[in-house]
């Protein structure tokens, strides 16, 4: 297959399209199915890449000038609603300095409500290992529509594989209303909620839930976050043993212990662990990426996706909110609220 040498010495890294996060997000009203998604050209120029484009449609497919390489199989529809269109190859006389290759893909949400998808994108070898990846956030899908995205990986040090093919390795999606967040605007609830990147050792897995108090008044919690747990499809998960405090997981975690009030004030924040092992005996294996949040009695759920490994154990560890004084805002003020 066709490809094209790559000249630059610059590290490997997989460049997302959005240089800020990586993430596309809808124009206001696009639960509607209608407005296009918002993002801006790879390298700005005249020239359209991608057919005969109208300048007043506002696509997210970098311009420049790329060189189309056929598209394998393996970009084909996944079941998820992800579909990669086009795969290119970017050389320096591309007009897109910094760029080895570019796929294009189109989502659909099959989901019954507005939904924020996590791509990850495989860029592969002619022998099918991964030369590199990429990820992608696009944000409020209507229920039922088509977006369009890109991604891109960045030149490469010295002499890799060159890519013949791309895949959709994993697709993540959310409803737009629970997702997550770490910082940014404050939402309604006048708190953050998210989970870190987690830790395993020896098959034993330790992730926080955080929690901060984003708002202008004082954030009171009492007790352990409630949890429902969730496989690939959103079906619930109801074969796990939910256990108050990770004691019985692992000692030494810090989930242990009675809860305690925690009372935050604005730009504080708190912490509760989960913990779990995925040792795998007798029996079939439980994976639950997805935990749906309540941080107390009574507050609007956040959906987060530590990607649960369970194994055949059936339990996961719980642990109390407790203050985590290595967190507060920058300038120790609130973020500013919608």
């Amino acid at each position: 297959m066709p490809t094209l040498p790559r000249t630059s010495a610059t590290v490997l890294a997989a460049a997302l399209l959005l240089a800020a996060c990586g993430t596309e997000a809808a124009r206001p009203g696009g639960g509607n199915g209608e407005a296009p998604v918002q993002a801006e050209v790879l390298c700005p120029t005249d020239h359209l890449a991608h057919g005969d484009t109208a300048p007043s449609d506002p696509s997210p497919r970098p311009s420049g000038r790329p060189s189309a390489l056929p598209l394998p199989s393996v970009g084909g529809a996944t079941e998820s609603g992800v579909n990669i269109t086009a795969l290119h190859a970017w050389d320096p006389e591309s007009g897109c300095a910094g760029v080895d290759y570019s796929a294009d893909f189109e989502l659909t949400n099959r989901l019954a409500e507005d939904a924020t998808y996590t791509l990850t994108f495989g860029f592969l070898s002619a022998s099918g290992g991964a030369v590199d990846h990429g990820e992608r956030t696009v944000e409020a899908v209507g229920p039922g529509r088509t977006v369009k995205g890109t991604v891109v990986m960045s030149e490469t040090v010295g002499n890799p594989p060159a890519v013949t093919g791309v895949e959709v390795t994993k697709v993540r999606s959310v409803p737009a209303a629970e997702a997550s967040s770490a910082s940014g605007t404050c939402p309604r609830s006048g708190v953050h909620v998210y989970a870190d990147e987690g830790d395993a050792a020896m098959g034993l897995r330790v992730v926080g839930l955080h929690l901060v108090n984003c708002g202008t008044r004082p954030y009171r919690l009492d007790g352990r976050p409630k949890l429902e747990l969730q496989d690939e499809d959103h079906k619930t998960v109801d074969s796990v043993r939910i256990l108050e405090g990770t004691q019985r997981i692992s000692t030494g975690l810090g989930g242990d212990g009675s809860p305690k009030a925690v009372v935050l004030g604005p730009g504080e924040a708190a912490v509760a662990g989960l913990a779990w092992r995925n040792t795998t005996q007798a029996g079939e294996p439980v994976n639950a990426p997805y935990v749906r949040v309540w941080a107390r009695p009574a507050a609007a759920p956040v959906m987060v996706v530590p990607e649960l490994d369970l194994g055949t154990t059936g339990r996961l560890g719980v642990g109390p909110w407790r203050k985590d004084e290595t967190r507060r805002s920058a300038a120790g003020t609130p973020a500013t609220r919608p």
